[in-house]
C-alpha cells in the first residue's frame, strides 16, 4: 500500500566529501586497542573534511550516529562526548540511533538540513565499536571483546515486547526469511538457492580483497587452496563454511567489527567554492519503517522505499549502475537488487551464480565487500556504503573500479528490522 508521497527537495544538495576508517578488530592490535569513539570519529570526520577542501571552521551544523550508543559507550549524548575530537567545539548537533540503518539516515538528516536552507555546510558520520565494548567501570579506551552472546541478548531490544516475547521469532527464522520467501516464489531448489548465497559471499569477497579499509581481504578461491581444496564451491560447501541456519552459511552472516564513516553535504551550486571534484547529488531519499515480527519486513519495506524515490526522482530502474545495499544477512543482496529492479525478478539469482555482481562484472553490487566481507560496523556501515559509491562514481578505487563509472547509484539500507532507506545519487556533470 502505497503510504507516503515524497516532495523536491528546496533546493540541490550534493555531497562534497567521504571519509572512513579501515573496518578491523581494535582489540586485536595494540596499535588500535585503546582508540575511543572520539578518535575513530574524528579520524572519519577529519578525512571527509579533507576530501571536501574544508575544515571544522566551515562547517556549520553536525550530526552523530550511533546504533546502540548506551549499549557499546555508555553515552547518552555521545555527539557531544566527541566534539573535541574533530573541531567542533560550541557547534550544534544531534545524535541520532537508527540501528543497522543509522548510516543511511545520517545522509537523510544532511540532506534535510541543508536543502531546508538553514545551513549550507553540514558533516554527518557514524561509528560503532561492534566488537569492542565499553566496560562502565573504566575509562573509555578500555573495552572488552562483544562476543557473540552478549551481541545475542542485545537483539531483544529490537524487538516490540507490548505484544510479543522478545525474540519470539527467533533470529534464525528472521534471517532466513528473505531466502524461503525467494526459493519458494520462483521455484529454486534447495542446491539452487544454497548456490546463490554461496556465489554471493564469493563475489563480495573477491572485492573485499582488493579493498585497503575491508575486514577480510583473502579470496574464498585461495582459502580453499590453503585448506586443500582446488575447486572453491566444494570448500564453500564443506564443514569450513557450515550453515548457520536453515539457508545461511558462514559466509553469508555479516563480520561485526569496529569502524567510522562520515560524509560533507551542501547545496550543489556552492560545492565548487570547496572542491574541484564532480559533487556527487543526492536525488532523493525514500524511506519505510516496519516491525520485527511483521512477516517480510525487508521485501516490502523496500518496495515502499523504492517506490517513493523512484515516484520522486523519476530515474528509471534502467539507468542505475551501480548498487549498493546492506547485507548482515546476504541474501538482502538478493531481495534488494530485484525490488529496485536493478536485476530481473526471479531471475536475478543467475546473475550471482555467474559471477555478473562482482565489481568487474556488469551488474556490480556492494563492491566494498559488503556486511560478510567488508565488515559490519553497524550505524558506520551505512555511511561506509556512501563512501563506497561515491569513490566509485569519481573514479577513484583503483583496480577495483567498475568497468562501467557509475553515473547513478541507488544505495538501500535497512536496520533493526525497522528502517530502510532507498537512495538514490547522482554525479553532477
Amino acid at each position: 500500500m502505497n503510504q507516503t508521497t515524497l516532495h523536491p527537495y528546496s533546493r540541490s544538495v550534493s555531497i562534497i566529501g567521504v571519509g572512513c576508517t579501515p573496518f578491523m578488530y581494535t582489540l586485536d592490535n595494540p596499535e588500535t586497542a585503546g582508540l575511543t569513539e572520539g578518535e575513530l570519529f574524528g579520524y572519519a570526520a577529519y578525512k571527509a573534511m579533507e576530501d571536501a577542501g574544508i575544515g571544522p571552521k566551515d562547517v556549520d551544523y553536525y550530526f552523530h550516529g550511533q546504533a546502540s550508543p548506551f549499549n557499546g559507550s555508555n553515552y547518552i549524548t555521545p555527539n557531544l562526548q566527541v566534539s573535541e575530537w574533530f573541531g567542533m567545539r560550541g557547534k550544534g548537533s544531534i545524535h541520532h540511533s537508527e540501528a543497522c540503518c543509522t548510516g543511511y539516515l545520517a545522509l537523510e538528516q544532511a540532506v534535510n538540513a541543508v536543502a531546508s536552507g538553514k545551513y549550507n555546510v553540514v558533516l554527518s558520520g557514524c561509528v560503532e565499536f561492534g566488537d569492542a565494548i565499553a566496560d562502565p567501570n573504566k575509562p573509555a579506551h578500555i573495552r572488552k571483546k562483544f562476543d557473540d552472546q552478549l551481541f545475542q541478548e542485545s537483539l531483544k531490544w529490537i524487538y516490540d515486547r507490548a505484544y510479543t516475547r522478545a525474540m519470539m521469532c527467533g533470529p534464525n527464522l528472521h534471517q532466513d526469511d528473505g531466502a524461503a520467501w525467494y526459493q519458494a516464489e520462483y521455484g529454486l531448489t534447495d542446491e539452487q538457492m544454497d548456490d546463490t548465497l554461496i556465489c554471493m559471499g564469493i563475489n563480495s569477497r573477491r572485492s573485499a580483497a582488493k579493498n585497503p579499509l575491508a575486514l577480510a581481504r583473502k579470496e574464498y578461491a585461495e582459502i580453499a587452496k590453503e585448506n586443500g581444496y582446488d575447486d572453491v564451491m566444494e570448500y564453500m560447501k564443506s564443514f569450513f563454511n557450515p550453515k548457520m541456519t536453515g539457508y545461511l552459511r558462514a559466509s553469508g552472516l555479516e563480520l561485526k567489527c569496529d569502524g567510522a564513516a562520515a560524509l560533507i553535504v551542501c547545496p550543489t551550486e556552492m560545492a565548487s567554492q570547496f572542491t574541484n571534484k564532480k559533487p556527487i547529488e543526492v536525488l532523493g531519499i525514500g524511506n519505510a519503517t516496519r516491525e520485527a515480527n511483521q512477516p517480510h519486513v525487508e521485501l516490502l519495506g523496500t518496495r515502499e522505499a523504492v517506490r517513493q524515490v523512484y515516484e520522486l526522482t523519476g530515474v528509471k530502474p534502467e539507468e542505475i549502475d551501480l548498487l549498493m545495499a546492506n547485507d548482515f544477512f546476504i541474501t538482502s543482496q538478493l531481495i534488494a537488487a530485484e525490488e529496485t529492479g536493478y536485476l530481473p525478478r526471479g531471475e536475478g539469482w543467475k546473475y550471482f551464480i555467474e559471477g555478473r555482481t562482482a565489481y568487474d562484472g556488469d551488474k556490480p553490487i556492494n563492491t566494498n565487500g559488503g556486511r560478510c566481507s567488508f565488515g559490519h560496523a553497524h550505524a558506520a556501515s551505512g555511511v561506509a556504503d556512501i563512501y563506497e559509491a561515491v569513490m566509485q562514481m569519481r573514479g577513484e578505487c583503483g583496480e577495483r573500479n567498475v568497468k562501467k563509472l557509475p553515473k547513478t547509484t541507488m544505495i538501500r539500507g535497512f536496520g533493526g528490522a525497522q528502517n530502510l532507506a532507498a537512495i538514490i545519487l547522482r554525479t553532477k556533470e
